[in-house]
């Protein structure tokens, strides 16, 4: 059973749900109330339009069954690239600067947080910038 939080929590943090463009993949994810994202300028993140929500691991909860994913990986293989085996869509993965995290795509939520700060972030240059997040996935 879940606790509920004190009334401090339910101010600083909220909940969203999201998923797949067709609905076999859906997660919960916990998230403050005003979230940082990244928008990031790498190959992969431009060519599909994915904008970052790092978060904790234990602030995301797959809602489907996880059969209905694949896996993809590239270059040293740590990212684990999580993609919808019917329509394709990367909703979510766990990122290489994060593995103890997960990393949301902002535009599969089914509600944009309004408070949402977008940075942008040097992916191109990864190895020198990419450190700069792993803060992004620690439990507060």
């Amino acid at each position: 059973m879940r606790n509920l939080p004190t009334q401090a929590e339910s101010w600083s943090n909220m909940i969203y749900t999201g998923g797949c463009h067709c609905g076999a993949v859906r997660f919960e994810v916990e998230v403050p109330k005003a979230p940082e994202s990244e928008y990031c300028n790498c190959s992969i993140c431009t060519k599909s339009g994915y904008q970052h929500l790092i978060v904790p691991a234990a602030s995301f909860t797959l809602l489907t069954d996880p059969a209905a994913l694949h896996t993809y990986t590239f270059n040293k293989g740590i990212a684990q690239h999580k993609f919808c085996k019917t329509c394709g869509i990367k909703s979510f993965y766990i990122p290489r600067t994060n593995p103890d995290g997960i990393d949301v795509n902002v535009n599969c939520l089914d509600q944009r947080p309004p408070d949402l700060r977008v940075v942008q972030f040097d992916g191109q240059n990864w190895e020198q910038h990419g450190p700069a997040l792993a803060h992004k996935s620690r439990q507060t």
